[in-house]
C-alpha cells in the first residue's frame, strides 16, 4: 500500500526500527495553557532575546526590524536595515543577538538580495545594534556570507542562523532553493547545514574542510528546506526540516552525514511520484521523528526555563500548515512525539523569554505574539 493511503502519522524514535502504524489522533485534547496575546505583527519570521534584557528582536520579512519590549509592551522600529528582495519566501529572515560589548551589541541578519537577471539568494550581514532603549538602529551592516549560486525562485531559502555553545562559531542553514539536486553537490552551498566563524569563513575542522572551494563551509549535506536549529542542554545540535508532500522531519545533525535529499525521503513529490524511503544500508542518515502529512515546521526550540518544569529539555516545533504547537521529547538521541496542540493558525515561530516565559508567534498578516500561560488547576 502506498504511504499515502493512509492518514497515520509515523513516528520513529529509531526509523530502522519503525514500521507504519494505524491512523491515530493527532491533537492533544486538552491543552495545559492558555494564551495571552501581546502583539501584532505583519508577517513576522524570526523572533529573539537580546541576552541580559527584557527587548527581543522581532524580523517582518517584509523588511522591518521591532525591538519589542516583553517588561513593558512598548516597541520601537529599528533604523538601518539592509534592503531586501521580497516576494514568495524570501525578505527579512533571521535575527541573532550576541552578547553586548562596548559600542553596542553584535547583531546578525539573514535576509534575500537579488542578483543577475531573475536570480537571488540569501544572504548574512554583521553589524552592531546601538541606541537599544531611545531610537535604536544597525551601524556598520555588511555582508558576511552569501547562498550560492544564486538561481531563480522565491522559495526554500532557510537561512536559520544558530551561535554555537562556546560562542565561537555559527551555523547556518542553507535551503535547497527548490532545486533538488544541489543538496547533495559539493560545488554549491545549497541544501545544507554550515559551520562558519564570526566573520563568515569556513570553520576549522569542517567535515569536507579538504575539499576545495564553498564544500569547506559544509557541516551536513542532503537537506531540503531547514527553518529550526537548536542545541540541547549536553551540545547536541537537533534541525526541523520541511519534507515535499509528507516526511517533515526532525534531524540530529551530526558532522559529515548525508541526510538523503532528494535521494531519499519518507514523503512524496507533490506530482505523485515516489521518492525511497530511508532504510538500513542506504548510506544516509535517517530522520529521528517525522510526519506524514506534513505540518510544516517553521522552527526549533529546545526549552531549558524553569517556568515549565516538566518541559525542561523537550523541544517545540511551531506546525504552519498543521496550525499547530508540538511538543516532542527529546531523550538523548531520541526524540518521541508528545503532545500536538491545536492553534487555529499558522505558527511561525516559538521561544524561550528570559524568565522562562514562552513565546509563541503567529504567520501572515495581523500574525499575533503570545504568551503561554499555566492553567490553575
Amino acid at each position: 500500500m502506498h504511504r499515502r493511503a493512509t492518514q497515520a502519522i509515523f513516528l520513529c524514535t529509531a526509523l530502522l526500527a519503525c514500521t507504519p502504524g494505524p491512523a491515530r489522533e493527532t491533537d492533544s485534547p486538552v491543552k495545559p495553557f492558555t494564551t495571552t496575546t501581546l502583539a501584532t505583527f505583519d508577517e513576522p519570521w524570526s523572533m529573539v532575546f537580546l541576552p541580559g534584557t527584557s527587548f527581543a528582536a522581532i524580523t517582518q520579512k517584509s523588511g522591518k526590524l521591532t525591538l519589542w519590549d516583553s517588561a513593558s509592551g512598548t516597541r520601537r522600529e529599528v533604523a538601518g536595515v539592509p534592503k531586501v528582495s521580497y516576494a514568495g519566501q524570501g525578505g527579512l529572515g533571521d535575527v541573532l543577538l550576541l552578547p553586548a560589548v562596548a559600542g553596542g551589541t553584535p547583531i546578525y541578519l539573514s535576509w534575500v538580495e537579488s542578483g543577475a537577471g531573475k536570480t537571488k539568494g540569501a544572504v548574512i550581514g554583521r553589524g552592531t545594534l546601538v541606541d537599544i532603549a531611545t531610537k535604536p538602529r544597525i551601524k556598520g551592516m555588511s555582508v558576511i556570507w552569501r547562498q550560492a549560486p544564486k538561481v531563480e525562485g522565491s522559495g526554500h531559502f532557510s537561512h536559520r542562523m544558530l551561535l554555537s555553545p562556546d560562542g565561537k562559531t555559527l551555523f547556518v542553514t542553507s535551503g535547497d532553493r527548490q532545486k533538488f539536486t544541489p543538496a547533495q553537490a559539493v560545488d554549491g552551498n545549497l541544501g545544507k547545514v554550515l559551520r562558519l566563524t564570526l566573520d563568515g569563513k569556513p570553520a576549522p575542522g569542517n567535515p569536507w574542510a579538504a575539499k576545495a572551494g564553498v564544500a569547506a563551509q559544509f557541516w551536513s549535506i542532503g537537506h531540503r528546506n531547514l527553518l529550526g536549529l537548536a542545541f540541547d542542554a549536553d551540545g547536541r545540535l537537533w534541525e526541523s526540516e520541511m519534507g515535499p508532500k509528507g516526511g517533515d522531519e526532525i534531524n540530529l545533525i551530526e558532522p559529515g552525514k548525508n541526510y538523503g535529499w532528494p535521494k531519499s525521503s519518507n514523503g512524496s513529490h507533490y506530482d505523485g511520484r515516489d521518492i525511497p524511503d530511508h532504510k538500513p544500508g542506504d548510506g544516509f542518515e535517517p530522520p529521528k521523528l517525522w510526519w506524514n502529512p506534513a505540518i510544516s515546521p517553521g522552527g526549533l526550540m529546545i526549552y531549558q526555563g524553569a517556568k515549565w518544569p516538566k518541559w525542561k529539555g523537550d523541544a517545540f516545533v511551531p506546525a504552519l500548515s498543521g496550525e499547530a504547537l508540538i511538543r516532542v521529547d527529546l531523550d538523548g538521541t531520541s526524540a518521541k512525539k508528545a503532545d500536538q496542540w491545536p492553534m487555529g493558525a499558522r505558527i511561525r515561530a516559538v521561544v524561550e523569554g528570559p524568565k522562562g516565559d514562552i513565546y509563541v508567534l503567529e504567520d501572515g498578516d495581523g500574525a499575533k505574539l503570545l504568551r503561554l500561560d499555566a492553567v490553575k488547576r
